[in-house]
């Protein structure tokens, strides 16, 4: 009784009547305009509420839900490893060039964070959400991350870099099959035929993508596959290390290797050092992701390119063309490009 009498003696707000409910303005707004995104216990709350008190929202209040933050949401595995850096900057520079900030989530590749970032992202009321790798990058999607994606997408656009079975996100992907028929070109066109590729593992979508197209492009060469040439490991540069060991210690010596990603390039480039070899004469090295750690290793990590500026634009592009609800592909591909630099040469004639 004594909270009605409260109430009645002034005009009822939205945010009184979130306050009682014990839930956000956004959630009292979202049932007053319908949406089928509240849980049945709290939106009966709010109802009886609305009721309680004769509540009649001004319009301000019913468009709550419909106002624009012009701010997007960036949940990304670990901008420590300098790809997602990469990523994240060209997006935020192509979203204030359209009126928008960023807010960063960095989920360090766990699960727990990136659902619970999600939950944050939506609380904030961002327009729309970028998911840079982590659980998008699987292979196989997680059930309970499809789950919690797919209750989030009812109100905010997502948008991913890799791919989720089973929700409506829409996709911006490196082109996988054109990286490796770059690199795998590349090589072949200088005479290897005897390449190793190091690190990353099969789980991940796009590292999967390329085991399958280097298979693939050897066959079609006539070139025989060696199964003990695929070293899997992580995407550091221990793994570059410990993987280019296991090949030089047990007798094999590949003419190139190609290493998952720039980090993974540095160790192998170690390896090969310290094992006596001369790079590229002896071995060839060559990458993925053309990060700024190519160029502090002598010599120069000749590495595939994604085109960060566009790639981040194309993100925001769809990002916003999503919250505008315009007609736009689920799924676009970014071209990646070979940039040689002194680490790649010619097969050593015997």
């Amino acid at each position: 009784m004594e909270a009605q009498k409260i109430m009645t003696n002034k005009a009822i707000t939205i945010y009184d009547i979130a306050k009682e409910a014990g839930v956000s303005p956004a959630t009292v707004s979202r049932v007053l305009t319908n949406s089928a995104n509240v849980r049945k216990d709290k939106k009966e709350k709010i109802l009886y509420l609305i009721d309680k008190y004769d509540f009649k929202p001004n319009a301000l209040a019913k468009g709550l839900s419909n106002t624009k933050s012009k701010v997007i949401g960036i949940v990304a595995a670990d901008v420590r490893n300098p790809y997602y850096a990469e990523v994240f900057v060209a997006c935020e520079i192509a979203a204030r060039k359209e009126g928008y900030t960023v807010s960063l989530c960095n989920s360090l590749d766990i699960l727990e964070r990136e659902i619970e970032q999600l939950e944050v992202l939506r609380e904030q009321r961002v327009d729309v959400i970028i998911q840079l790798g982590g659980s998008a990058d699987d292979s196989i999607s997680n059930k309970e991350y499809v789950d919690k994606v797919n209750r989030v997408a009812q109100t905010i656009p997502i948008v991913v870099t890799g791919k989720l079975d089973g929700t409506d996100c829409y996709q911006v992907q490196i082109d996988t099959k054109e990286a490796a028929e770059c690199v795998l070109e590349y090589l072949i066109e200088l005479g290897h035929t005897e390449i190793a590729m190091v690190g990353g593992t099969r789980e991940v979508l796009s590292t999967y993508e390329k085991t399958q197209h280097y298979r693939e492009i050897f066959e079609r060469h006539g070139i025989p596959f060696r199964e003990d040439y695929l070293v899997e490991g992580s995407y550091d540069i221990a793994t570059g290390y410990q993987g280019m060991n296991s090949l030089l210690d047990n007798g094999k010596v590949p003419t190139a290797v190609i290493a998952i990603n720039d980090f993974a390039a540095v160790g192998v480039l170690h390896s090969i050092t310290e094992h006596g070899y001369k790079i590229p004469e002896d071995i060839s090295v060559v990458s993925y992701d053309n990060t700024y750690i190519t160029e502090l290793y002598l010599p120069n990590i000749t590495s595939i390119d994604y085109n960060y500026q566009l790639f981040g634009e194309q993100l925001v592009k769809t990002a916003i063309d999503a919250v505008e609800k315009k007609d736009i592909p689920r799924l676009q591909k970014i071209t990646p490009t070979l940039v040689v630099r002194g680490s790649s040469g010619p097969v050593k004639t015997k």
